[in-house]
């Protein structure tokens, strides 16, 4: 009992921490993120965070992978519930932005996967992928569903993704935007399908 109660109080402070993270990288990029950014944002040591991570790559890695978890979550939920590819889409739209705009977030921005070590690109880059893929298949069954219009699903989802993956960018917490987000953004985005 008392080693669960251990465990989720590391997971927690973990998660926060990452948030944090994911907010200085996403305002300051990689290279303009100190470790002390990150601490000094939580009220902590940069020692604190050495319980956590190892350097700030492993940092950044973990924070990637985090954005990927739960884009694949927004996304197997929105295929669990929806009826069709349109409603599919549109749930995965409304979960994945609520998790950016909201208690879960921020996410941070997949933009430097570059500065990562191989084997942490070679595995973020497979997890975007795998994502991308998932995605283009809900498109190709809402096509042949009829719910979404015919396209090119590469660049269609290519071109979702870049918008619904770029809201960390320039959301910065204001509570009127996020509700904002999460109703009208996903119909924004879906009118063109």
């Amino acid at each position: 009992m008392a080693r669960d109660a251990e465990e989720t109080r590391y997971q927690l402070q973990k998660a926060r921490m990452l948030r944090a993270a994911a907010q200085c990288f996403n305002q300051k990029g990689y290279s303009g993120t100190s470790l002390r950014d990150v601490a000094d944002l939580l009220g902590l040591t940069d020692a604190a965070l050495y319980y956590y991570v190892h350097n700030k790559e492993e940092l950044v890695y973990l924070c990637y992978v985090r954005a990927a978890d739960l884009g694949r979550e927004a996304l197997d939920r929105a295929c669990s519930e929806g009826d069709n590819g349109m409603d599919i889409i549109l749930r995965y739209f409304r979960y994945h932005i609520e998790m950016m705009v909201g208690d879960r977030g921020p996410i941070a921005i997949m933009s430097e996967v570059p500065s990562l070590k191989p084997e942490h690109r070679d595995e973020v880059l497979e997890l975007s992928r795998r994502h991308s893929k998932n995605f283009e298949a809900v498109l190709e069954a809402g096509i042949k569903d009829g719910s979404v219009a015919a396209c090119n699903v590469r660049m269609t989802g290519n071109a979702i993704m870049g918008s619904v993956n770029w809201i960390p960018k320039w959301f910065h917490g204001d509570p009127k935007l996020a509700q904002n987000l999460i109703t009208e953004f996903p119909e924004i985005l879906a009118r063109g399908l």
